[in-house]
């Protein structure tokens, strides 16, 4: 099976500054990166979450693992562009569409349209939050503590609990020991947003290198960092070389580490 060609269609060079409002893009856009053997990394365009009667802009990341049969696994899908699918096409065959948390599933259905044979994973919540928001998508399978079998030798998982707003469901590449999460651990660059944003990410806790769960999320864990505490545990106990992030700069290096670090609010267990 061929890899993708990264000048197989338009997008900016990686050097390129491209802004989208507030946020400066990782580039280039749509093209499926190596990271490590059978792990690539997609970085998509600013999504927009609803809270707070506003709007608040991210970048987005989807990670694809793929499986020891060729299949393809789509952490997190960004949007769906033809050169896009292109390129993921060359990679293999789109088997399985993941949403990890409630608030990551907006691009889920325009993939689950064009690849109608693989399966939409649902996490803790993720249909009542898409109905609240009016956005058509339908799930065939949930997420829960246990890999199913279809990637349970290869990826580890568990369900992130504590949180009175949002469970996310947390990865293991158990090959190449990459962690992989959504919001649990934001870490904007300085450089990527402007002037004007870069007050809130700082207050929230999220500017780089010191990136951690945004503050409205920590606080959602008040009376509650004992069940969290068991799930950082377990994660620990993975010790990840790396840590993939929806949401800014991945840390690539020293993993168990920036991890015990990032969590310090929590109390890491010992």
């Amino acid at each position: 099976m061929s890899e993708p060609d990264d000048d197989s269609g338009p997008g900016p060079a990686p050097s390129e500054e491209v802004w989208e409002g507030p946020i400066r893009l990782y580039t280039p856009l749509d093209v499926p990166r190596p990271l490590t053997e059978n792990v690539w990394l997609v970085d998509g365009p600013v999504v927009r979450m609803a809270a707070y009667g506003t709007y608040i802009p991210f970048p987005s990341r989807m990670t694809i693992v793929r499986l020891a049969n060729g299949d393809l696994w789509l952490h997190s899908p960004t949007a769906l562009s033809e050169p896009l699918r292109r390129r993921v096409e060359a990679l293999g065959r789109v088997a399985h569409l993941v949403s990890p948390n409630k608030i990551h599933y907006a691009h889920i259905a325009a993939w689950k349209a064009a690849y109608p044979a693989a399966r939409a994973w649902a996490s803790p919540g993720v249909r009542e939050r898409a109905a609240s928001q009016g956005i058509a998508v339908s799930f065939n399978a949930e997420l829960g503590d246990t890999p199913p079998p279809e990637w349970g030798g290869e990826l580890e998982q568990l369900v992130f609990r504590g949180s009175r707003f949002m469970e996310e469901v947390v990865f293991l590449h158990r090959a190449s020991r990459t962690l992989l999460l959504a919001d649990l651990i934001e870490n904007f660059e300085a450089d990527h947003v402007s002037p004007g944003l870069r007050w809130l990410v700082r207050l929230s806790g999220n500017l780089h290198p010191d990136g951690k769960a945004p503050l409205d999320l920590r606080l959602m864990f008040l009376g509650r960092k004992d069940v969290a505490r068991a799930c950082l545990k377990r994660m620990l106990a993975w010790q990840p070389e790396r840590i993939v992030l929806a949401h800014g700069r991945c840390y690539l290096e020293r993993g168990t580490e920036e991890l015990r670090r990032a969590f310090r609010w929590l109390g890491v267990p010992g």
